[in-house]
């Protein structure tokens, strides 16, 4: 199964796909898209949505998993990641590619084991768990990767408990 992890944001949304064969995981891509301060926020949301078809057209994930909005006590900041995620699972969905979404607690608990993990650590169980020489950055794209990594393990959990039925 390919996977296209996202870490919605305005200014970066990171990304990482990675390809999970019975939970032996291959990198093929991560990275950021990444738009311009000062711009209208309508053409920032337009260049998130045209670089998630990019995307998705060259690496053909056969899903999406992204990060659900945390609380955040500045509004204007979650109504604008939460635009950023919208533009993104549109994206998915105008391409035929279900999407999955995770909270940060379950994406810490699928990679870390804990919840309450702090940023370092899940990223580096990212590094570890791919194979990676380094810690990606910026953190968002470290963070896009957990994402992906959470769903795979979700997906490892839900096959396990199906053959128990």
């Amino acid at each position: 199964m390919r996977i296209i992890g996202i870490d919605p944001g305005i200014a970066i949304m990171g990304y990482g796909i990675i390809d999970d064969d019975c939970g032996k995981f291959k990198v093929l891509e991560y990275g950021a898209i990444t738009t311009r301060v000062g711009i209208k926020k309508s053409i920032r949301l337009k260049e998130i949505y045209d670089g998630t078809i990019l995307l998705i057209e060259k690496y053909r994930p056969d899903v999406m998993a992204i990060e659900e909005l945390f609380f955040n006590k500045n509004a204007k900041t979650v109504i604008t990641i939460g635009e950023s995620r919208g533009v993104a699972i549109l994206a998915a969905v105008n391409c035929g590619i279900d999407v999955f979404e995770y909270t940060p607690l379950q994406v810490k608990q699928s990679v870390v084991g804990y919840g309450r993990a702090e940023k370092k650590q899940v990223q580096n169980m990212v590094k570890a768990i791919l194979g990676l020489n380094e810690i990606p950055k910026p953190d968002d794209v470290a963070d896009a990767l957990a994402v992906a990594l959470c769903h795979c393990n979700s997906n490892i959990m839900n096959m396990k408990l199906g053959s128990l039925k």
